[in-house]
This record gives structure tokens, sequence and C-alpha cells, in this order.
């Protein structure tokens, strides 16, 4: 079993930044990506990044690229999301995850953490 906790979700004015954090502990060797969803209000959860633990490779969906940093810290077991310029739109339930050779999809991720409330003013 793999644990994910999140943290660092708030309150923030359209334009600000906020850094979400998230913790993994217990058999992390058996996943090689994480990856951050979210889930507006009323609507599904959404693929935002995921990064390869070996090599740190990255991908991002459209609506973040160039705003959103995936990093990871392998020392830590700890993976962020550095958010700039946030949009109201960006108001969501931030999830982070883990799997084996994931990409965008919830579905090839097995682990998931509780979320952390990001909520954007505009």
């Amino acid at each position: 079993q793999v644990q994910l906790v999140e943290s660092g979700g708030g309150l923030v004015q359209a334009g600000g930044s906020l850094t979400l954090s998230c913790a993994a502990s217990g058999r992390t060797f058996g996943t090689d990506t994480m990856g951050w969803f979210r889930q507006p209000p009323g609507k599904g959860r959404e693929f935002v990044a995921r990064i390869r633990w070996s090599g740190g490779v990255t991908y991002y969906a459209g609506s973040v690229k160039g705003r959103f940093t995936i990093s990871r810290d392998n020392a830590k077991n700890t993976v962020y999301l550095r958010m700039n310029s946030l949009k109201f739109e960006d108001t969501a339930i931030y999830y982070c995850a883990a799997g084996w050779v994931a990409g965008a999809s919830t579905q090839e991720y097995a682990y998931w953490g509780q979320g952390t409330q990001v909520t954007i003013s505009s």
C-alpha cells in the first residue's frame, strides 16, 4: 500500500500563486509516476500534471501548461505542484495520485490522497 497526504491548499486571489505538496509513504517502490488531478465543483476529476520519479519527465494538461509546475524530491518522497497566475476556474479539490507507467487517466493510478481544497477568488 502507498499512502499519500496532500497539503498546501487554501484561498488565493486570482493572479496569485500557491504550492501544493504530496508526501508519499509505504510501498512507493511499486510506483513510478506521481500525478495531480483536480475536481472542480459539480464536475468530474480531471488530469493536471504528472511526473516520473526516475528522470523527472513531466506532462501537463493544456489548461495549466505554462502556469503550473510539477516537481519531486526523491529523498523526501514528496511531489509538489507550483501554481502561478491562478484563475477562478482553477478552483477545485486537488488530488495527488500514484501509479505505474501512468498517464492522464484516473484509471491508471492505484493510490490517491484525500484531496486539498484550492479556492480562487475573483
